[in-house]
């Protein structure tokens, strides 16, 4: 489905024509997709769909062909512009570093080689955490903390890097509803701000409450565009299936 915009629209983050595939069996073939800024955009899509992979594979983290643009310059050129959050499980909880020190790495990007952060970068640190609640927590070992406080963590790294993409993989997995609270008010912030957000989400109830855009996914684009144009009915169908379709709508209607 191709999803035309006005002239005057930006597009912070341009995907064109990306195939990637692992073991020679293609998770998705000549994906392009466009992702304005002062959006937050959530991608959805059934496990397996090719969510990560898109961001993985516009990020050149997994070998893929076709290319990734931020305001027209290759990603690769400019990728200190865009903060990633990965998946939690992903990382390794065990390594010996302190809240304080995660989101001090943050402010790397920006120093330049054999640079160490000084007093301004760690003022940025303190106030990243004040921001999502979390200043009392600042020596705490990673492992220590719980999934919502761990998530606010990452997003506090984020905000220390001052990037105009901030690109989020599954961040509400496993979290209590203060943290994700914290976290949308974080995320619609940085919108007001002109950034652009992206979003992999799956609880499929709150895309209406939490998402300007949708790009809705199943080994390719289904749709893409503002929630209200695109999360339907026959889209949900068509990504997912007939039954969670009824039964979603037929929530909402009764809603």
């Amino acid at each position: 489905m191709k999803i035309f915009y006005e002239l005057g629209d930006i597009f912070m983050l341009q995907i064109n024509d990306l195939t990637v595939a692992y073991s020679n069996v293609p998770v998705f073939t000549d994906l392009s997709v466009n992702f304005a800024s002062g959006k937050i955009t959530g991608i959805i899509g059934p496990n397996g769909a090719g969510k990560s992979t898109l961001i993985k594979g516009a990020l050149g983290l997994v070998r893929r062909s076709g290319n990734a643009t931020l305001s027209g310059t290759p990603i690769n050129r400019v990728r200190q512009k865009i903060a990633y959050v990965e998946q939690r499980a992903a990382l390794d909880l065990t390594f010996p570093i302190s809240v304080f020190e995660v989101v001090l790495t943050g402010t790397y990007g920006k120093l330049g080689l054999f640079k160490s952060p000084g007093r301004k970068e760690r003022e940025l640190a303190i106030d990243a955490l004040k921001q999502v609640n979390l200043v009392e927590f600042k020596n705490r070992q990673i492992g220590e903390l719980s999934g919502g406080q761990l998530q606010r963590v990452f997003v506090a790294r984020a905000i220390v890097q001052q990037a105009d993409v901030v690109i989020l993989d599954e961040p509400f997995v496993g979290i209590d509803m203060k943290s994700e609270e914290e976290i949308m008010n974080v995320l619609r912030g940085w919108r007001n701000a002109g950034k652009t957000i992206i979003v992999v989400h799956h609880d499929l109830n709150k895309v209406a409450a939490y998402f300007d855009e949708l790009l809705i996914m199943n080994h390719g684009v289904i749709a893409h565009g503002p929630v209200s144009t695109v999360y339907t009915q026959e889209n949900m169908t068509r990504a997912f299936s007939a039954d969670l379709s009824a039964v979603l709508f037929n929530k909402i209607a009764g809603a």
